[in-house]
Parts: C-alpha cells; sequence; structure tokens
C-alpha cells in the first residue's frame, strides 16, 4: 500500500515561518538604539536584532543568590521599574524569582520560563560557564536572553555590566596610594566563592598590587557580601592579630568597617560599596584616618536590563555587550548627595541612571520587596 503523507496545512507554515523568525537574533551592523544608554564595551561589539513584536510583554528575572542586602535591593527596584506607568504598558507578566545558590535550580528556573514562552529572561547567573544550553534553547524558543551583574558567558546572550576587574583594580589602586613603604598588609574581604563578580575583582585587586612593584601581604576572608559576615570574619582576623593597614571589602562594607572600629587597635583607609551605613561611618571617622573610597554596581543596573529587553523586543538595534558607568566617590561624602542620613543603612546610593532616564524616590523602592512573585 502506499503509504499517504499528511502535508501540512498553510496555518501551520505561517505559524512555523513565524517561529522560526524570531529565533536566534540577526547580527547587524551598529550604531544601536538609544547610545548613551546602550553603550557598547568597545569598537569590537557585535549588533542584535530581533524582529519586532508587539506587546505587551511577559519578562521574567531569574536570580541566585539574594542573602545580602544588594541583591534585595535590586530586585525592588526591578519591581518598581516595571510599575512605572510607562513601563507598565509595555509589559503584560514580570516574574520574579531567586532560587539560592544552587546552579541547576536557576537553570531548571530559566528553562520553565522559556517553555511558558515568556518573551525575555533576565539573568543574575550563579556561575558563569553554565548557562549555554539555557541560551541555546531560548534563541529556537524566540525567546530573548540578557543577563547583567554576573552575565552568562555566551555570545548569543545580551550581556550589560560595569568592569569588574576595573573595580577590583581602582580598590588596590587607591590604597597602595594610601600606604607607604616597600611593605603593606591589607585585608580584603571577598564575596561568595566562585561568584564571578568575586572572581574578576580579585584579579583585578592583586593587578594592581602586583603593578605597584612593591610587597603587599593580602590576608582573604570571605564575607558573602553581607554585613554581618563581614563584620564577623574582619572582627576574627584582628583577633587573630591581624593588624593592617588597609581594608578591601567588595560589599557588607559596614561590617568590616565597624569591626575595625569595634576592635579599638586602628582605624586605616578602607575601600567598599556604596552602603549608605558604610558612608556614614566613614564620614565620621574620616578624621580619624578611615579615608575611604566606595562605588560599584548600582543595584537598579536590572532596571537597564528591562530597559534593554523592552527594547529587543520591539526590533531595536541592540549592542551584544553593554557597558554601564561606574562611579567612585571619597569621603567624606556630601549629605543629601553621596550620603543620606534619612535612609536606611542598608540603601545603596546607585539607583539612578541619568543617561538611561531611569530613577527613583525613596518611595518607590520602599513599596517593593525582594520576595519571588
Amino acid at each position: 500500500m502506499k503509504k499517504i503523507l499528511k502535508l501540512p496545512t498553510a496555518a501551520a507554515v505561517l505559524a512555523l515561518t513565524a517561529q522560526m523568525a524570531v529565533a536566534a537574533p540577526e547580527t547587524v551592523s551598529g550604531p544601536g538604539a538609544d547610545p548613551d544608554c546602550f553603550a557598547s564595551v568597545s569598537s569590537d561589539t557585535k549588533y542584535f536584532q530581533w524582529p519586532a513584536r508587539e506587546g505587551p510583554f511577559k519578562i521574567a528575572l531569574v536570580n541566585g543568590f539574594i542573602a545580602n542586602d544588594w541583591r534585595v535591593q535590586m530586585i525592588a527596584v526591578a519591581k518598581a521599574y516595571a510599575e512605572q506607568d510607562e513601563v507598565a504598558a509595555d509589559i503584560e507578566e514580570f516574574k520574579v524569582i531567586s532560587v539560592g545558590e544552587d546552579i541547576a535550580a536557576q537553570i531548571a528556573a530559566a528553562n520553565n520560563f522559556i517553555d511558558q514562552e515568556f518573551d525575555a529572561i533576565i539573568v543574575n547567573a550563579n556561575n558563569t560557564a553554565a548557562f549555554g544550553g539555557v541560551v541555546r534553547k531560548a534563541n529556537e524558543a524566540g525567546v530573548i536572553v540578557l543577563s547583567f551583574d554576573n552575565v552568562i558567558d555566551d555570545p548569543m546572550n545580551v550581556q550589560i555590566n560595569v568592569d569588574q576587574k576595573g573595580i577590583g583594580y581602582k580598590a588596590g589602586e587607591f590604597l597602595a596610594g594610601k600606604t607607604g613603604g616597600d611593605e603593606a598588609d591589607l585585608l580584603f574581604v571577598r564575596g561568595p566563592a566562585g561568584q564571578p563578580v568575586d572572581i574578576a575583582r580579585a584579579e583585578g585587586f592583586h593587578a594592581a598590587l602586583e603593578d605597584t612593584g612593591r610587597k603587599f601581604n593580602v590576608t582573604e576572608v570571605v564575607g558573602n557580601w553581607n554585613p554581618g559576615d563581614a563584620q564577623k570574619v574582619t572582627a576574627d582576623a584582628i583577633a587573630a592579630g591581624g593588624m593592617f593597614d588597609g581594608i578591601y571589602v567588595e560589599a557588607g562594607s559596614q561590617g568590616a568597617a565597624q569591626a575595625m572600629i569595634d576592635a579599638g587597635k586602628f582605624i586605616v583607609p578602607v575601600v567598599g560599596e556604596d552602603e549608605n551605613a558604610f558612608r556614614l561611618l566613614c564620614n565620621e571617622y574620616h578624621d580619624k584616618g578611615m579615608e575611604c573610597q566606595s562605588g560599584g554596581t548600582g543595584p537598579a543596573q536590572s532596571a537597564v536590563t528591562i530597559k534593554v529587553a523592552l527594547a529587543a523586543l520591539k526590533g531595536e538595534v541592540i549592542p551584544q555587550q553593554i557597558a554601564l558607568p561606574t562611579s567612585f566617590s571619597f569621603s567624606p561624602y556630601e549629605e543629601g548627595v553621596e550620603v543620606f542620613p534619612d535612609l536606611p543603612g542598608s540603601a545603596f546610593t546607585g539607583n539612578n541612571f541619568p543617561a538611561c532616564n531611569i530613577g527613583f524616590t525613596t518611595e518607590e523602592i520602599a513599596a517593593q520587596d525582594g520576595k519571588n512573585n
């Protein structure tokens, strides 16, 4: 008997064609949309363009680690941005999930949103190299993947980040400049082991010290970017006999600074993130020797990533690697501009990206939380 073949209907052919049309992005020539906000990392950066589609859109934020104030605030500003009137008009659904440090759980969560046919997935990755399969699956399904902060090391996702290695390098430069002699002892309070941002900052920090040609004895402890953990490990290091000429703490900065103050053995220059409580301590103890440099990655980079996702979904040309601005401030800090006595100490001051027309009131952020929704 002859085998009867069932040919696809015209509607099925059109549906398949549409699905193929929104698969992997096309690599195109720049410049891209909104270059002041979506600044390319270098002249060699390639540009992506997806076919424009109609909104409103479904966007998911797949976070991993959340055990510090930065991550909580990062999620809060993402939620606040998604609720701003002109942004909310483009968003049908905005979902947030945090999975802890479990890489497999984060991959599973991202794949789940792909299966649910979300239009874009934003990832702060627990591991830069583990999400290649997620990116391929997303591209095949026409889902746009964007990563920020801890970016996915895959050339087919949009990466949004500051120069993390450069932040570490600036820390090393500052402390080298604040210490004299041929040899100095430094305490380095690092983030969670294995986190890409921690690795990059450590590379930059040590590179800056090596470039001086001087000898630095660096004691490393893990503070998990958390004020409580940073305070404990700093106190332990000092109690064990550590006498340091300077301290670099990646985040949880107020904890490390408070431990030094409480120990009462020395007051030295400190480099930290832009936590409000840290800057308040820097002002209080600046004249006693606690000269500070602070800056880093504002939590509102999550909002910038949503902005990029919406532009990509509308068919705009987007750089594959986007460089966010980083600013550094030095004590003493100006009240109401660089430090805010009326805000919680846990607040991070880097919530605004003027070049992207992104900013938040205290009330907007306070109305949100870092919980899954």
